[in-house]
């Protein structure tokens, strides 16, 4: 298949891009073609300068089921596996590198890598029927590549409980521990995303983007340097344009007027 079959993109007036994960057969698990054909994606959305929300959804029955186990057991090598997980990685990061926020849009199963990937979005809205595990313990495997992102997102119990376990959790257990933001009735969520996102693309794109950068970067900081940063990066919005008309909105009680956002 070619790269453009294994994820779809569509974007929207407002500058919407929806990524769809195009592997039903095989619950779209990441082989190393669909890591190829998502990054790809995502380095045109992280170049495309209207662009404004992504989301991240998946045909068929299925989010995703992580890696291909059966292309994994093709070629049994260190060397293969190191580069494998190297440009899953390297993936994942792309969507946090993003200056756009990127939404899950996450129905069916969700596990291993593929529970990684909506760890690693910025906010995700789940179907209450969906289904959530780091499964790979139950072959043998530990999951460590998305224990980076699922210890990032849930505290360390949880977190810690679904890697030695394997077990699934379902869609309201998934927020109550912070996995995902929202969730809907399968025949709402796209009504839910899209909720979400009329919330998103309403603000300047300006300060979204460098309020992304700021919030991921202050996690990894020890406090006063993430307060110094923090600081810095208000300051700058506090001169941008969008920020001192929406003060000045404030002030006069009235809707900013925000140029193209």
């Amino acid at each position: 298949m070619s790269d453009e079959a294994l994820v779809l993109c569509e974007q929207d007036a407002r500058g919407v891009v929806t990524l769809t994960l195009n592997r039903p057969q095989a619950f779209n698990a990441l082989s190393e073609a669909m890591l190829g054909a998502l990054q790809a994606a995502l380095d045109r959305v992280a170049a495309d300068s209207t662009a404004r929300a992504l989301v991240i959804a998946a045909a068929g029955r299925a989010f995703c089921a992580g890696h291909d186990l059966k292309e994994m057991r093709a070629e049994p090598s260190q060397a293969c596996y190191e580069r494998l997980f190297a440009q899953c990685a390297q993936m994942m990061l792309s969507v946090q590198r993003l200056p756009v926020p990127v939404i899950a849009r996450v129905h069916g199963m969700a596990t291993a890598a593929g529970c990684q990937l909506v760890a690693m979005c910025d906010l995700a809205v789940a179907a209450s029927d969906a289904t959530f595990a780091v499964s790979g313990i139950n072959v043998g495997l530990f999951c460590s590549t998305p224990s980076v992102a699922l210890s990032r997102n849930l505290g360390r119990k949880a977190a810690f409980e679904m890697l030695v376990t394997g077990e699934f959790i379902g869609a309201e257990q998934a927020r109550e521990q912070g996995l995902v933001n929202r969730v809907a009735a399968p025949g709402r969520l796209d009504a839910e995303v899209e909720r979400l996102l009329a919330s998103i693309v309403a603000k300047p794109v300006v300060a979204i983007a460098a309020g992304k950068a700021l919030f991921y970067r202050q996690i990894e900081q020890p406090i006063a340097a993430a307060y110094e940063d923090a600081g810095r990066t208000m300051a700058c919005n506090m001169m941008d344009e969008a920020a001192l008309e929406g003060v000045q909105a404030f002030i006069d009680k009235r809707v900013p007027a925000w140029a193209g956002r």
